[in-house]
């Protein structure tokens, strides 16, 4: 019980403290997804579009913290709020993990992680997120929840930034892009250009998809909202 208290405890730092590193290739199967107009587009069902729905009613705030006071205000704590409390964290944790990699330890564990097509209300990850710090090296730093897939291709998640809760696109087909020929954006920006670090794109900076389908039915963990 000391162990597990101390690890959330650890968590609480959760967006932008480096933690685990990418694994290496033939674990995190970092080719190239298959195209996302390929496979079928599946429309959100059941849980996942409550999962939808809560992620974009937090969108223009500026702040979690009048939302609820049982998660951190950073993009894990908006992921488990669109997830109404279900453990995303687990019990996978190491000490040193920042809640980010927790999330993406306690996926793996679930068999969650994946690089295809995803579906409306599946997490997603990014590495290298923040503008400052040690360079490049695949550190994973930041999540979001996906809530719509275009027919483009076009993904549209949504993320607590510094700015506060914000929805963003990434077209993983053209990682390097940021806008198309006629102008609609492909990537959004998600690092900022710095005196040490260059800016870049969300299609650059993705790390892989959780599926809503293996994390959702875990049991709900107590988070305390407004109105609860």
């Amino acid at each position: 019980m000391t162990l597990r208290l101390g690890l959330l405890s650890a968590l609480l730092a959760a967006c932008a403290t480096p933690g685990l590193r990418a694994p290496p290739s033939d674990e995190r199967g970092f080719e190239p997804p298959p195209p996302l107009l390929s496979l079928p587009l599946a429309a959100p069902a059941g849980p996942r579009t409550r999962i939808v729905r809560r992620a974009d009613s937090y969108v223009g705030l500026a702040s979690l913290a009048g939302v609820s006071r049982g998660v951190p205000d950073d993009c894990t704590g908006l992921a488990r709020l669109a997830y109404a409390g279900a453990d995303l964290l687990g019990h996978e944790a190491r000490l040193g993990d920042d809640g980010v990699t927790a999330m993406y330890r306690h996926a793996r564990a679930l068999g969650a992680l994946h690089r295809t097509p995803p579906r409306p209300g599946d997490l997603v990850f990014f590495r290298d997120t923040t503008s400052r710090g040690a360079p490049d090296d695949g550190a994973l730093t930041h999540v979001g929840v996906v809530v719509s897939v275009d027919e483009n291709g076009t993904i549209a998640f949504v993320h607590r930034t510094n700015e506060g809760v914000r929805k963003a696109r990434m077209t993983l087909r053209e990682p390097h892009r940021h806008a198309g020929p006629n102008g609609a954006v492909l990537n959004d920006y998600l690092r900022r250009r710095s005196a040490e670090r260059g800016a870049r794109l969300t299609g650059e900076l993705f790390a892989g998809f959780a599926s809503a389908d293996r994390l959702a039915p875990n049991k709900p963990a107590a988070v305390a909202t407004r109105g609860e």
